[in-house]
């Protein structure tokens, strides 16, 4: 069996910037332990597979170590392959997923993902997240995430977080976030317990800080920036109970995966 395989850097301009995403179209979906076999072969923080359905495509996305509910970067990245590779010629695409219905719309080069908006609530500010930090935040909110808040963007640049602890979390990961220097605020995010000790940028994790920011800076659109050290940009949009992310791809290899079957292995 040959599977097409691209990976794309997302929410970046050039090649090596932004996150990394791999992307396979299926004709049909496989067993679930061989995509995410897959997804641990590659070792990104996600690997996306997709399959045409009524509405559009059947989207799933996996870290190298579990299926998630959500993830902004490698359904920036599907659209992308969908759009530009694959020749799609609608102005939308409507992705069917266990978040339910995501539509990304084609912009120009600018790809418009329109997500669930999770606003976080305050929360107790546990211990192994302050010992992890190596900081206390100046207040922490949780949503999908723990959301720690802090004075500067130096601050956050400058944390080095102990992943061990960080595991020890309960909710999927961490967020750290403040003012931007040059954009409305900066983040950076950490889910060692799902595989991924730093996310390069986090679509996802937007869906949690344009809502707190917009309240916060009192405006509904925003600049984002992610300061991992490939760093990317993206421009948000709250409205009402959801959140539009947009941001740039470029597809930087396309390749193809050869699955052999153990009785073939065995005759070799």
């Amino acid at each position: 069996m040959k599977i097409k395989q691209y990976q794309v850097d997302a929410f970046a301009t050039r090649v090596f910037e932004g996150n990394p995403a791999a992307v396979c179209p299926l004709e049909s979906w496989l067993d679930d332990r061989l995509l995410q076999a897959i997804a641990g072969e590659n070792n990104l923080s996600e690997t996306a597979f997709f399959v045409p359905s009524a509405k559009g495509f059947n989207l799933r996305w996996f870290t190298p170590v579990k299926e998630v509910d959500l993830c902004g970067h490698a359904t920036l990245a599907t659209a992308h392959v969908i759009f530009e590779i694959l020749g799609y010629s609608k102005r939308s695409i409507t992705f069917e997923t266990r978040s339910g219905d995501l539509v990304v719309r084609r912009k120009r080069n600018l790809l418009e993902m329109d997500f669930p908006s999770l606003s976080p609530r305050p929360c107790a500010m546990p211990e192994a997240l302050i010992e992890g930090l190596g900081q206390r935040p100046a207040e922490v909110l949780s949503a999908d995430d723990y959301l720690a808040v802090f004075d500067s963007e130096a601050t956050v640049r400058a944390i080095a977080p102990n992943h061990a602890l960080l595991s020890q979390l309960d909710l999927r990961g961490v967020i750290i976030t403040a003012p931007g220097m040059d954009v409305d605020f900066v983040s950076r995010f950490f889910a060692p317990k799902y595989g991924v000790p730093e996310d390069p940028v986090t679509g996802s994790a937007h869906c949690e800080l344009a809502p707190y920011w917009a309240n916060k800076l009192g405006k509904n659109t925003l600049s984002a920036k992610q300061v991992s050290r490939r760093g990317g940009n993206i421009a948000c949009e709250v409205k009402a109970d959801r959140v539009l992310l947009s941001g740039y791809a470029v597809t930087f290899m396309e390749a193809e995966i050869t699955l052999v079957s153990r009785t073939e292995n065995n005759k070799t």
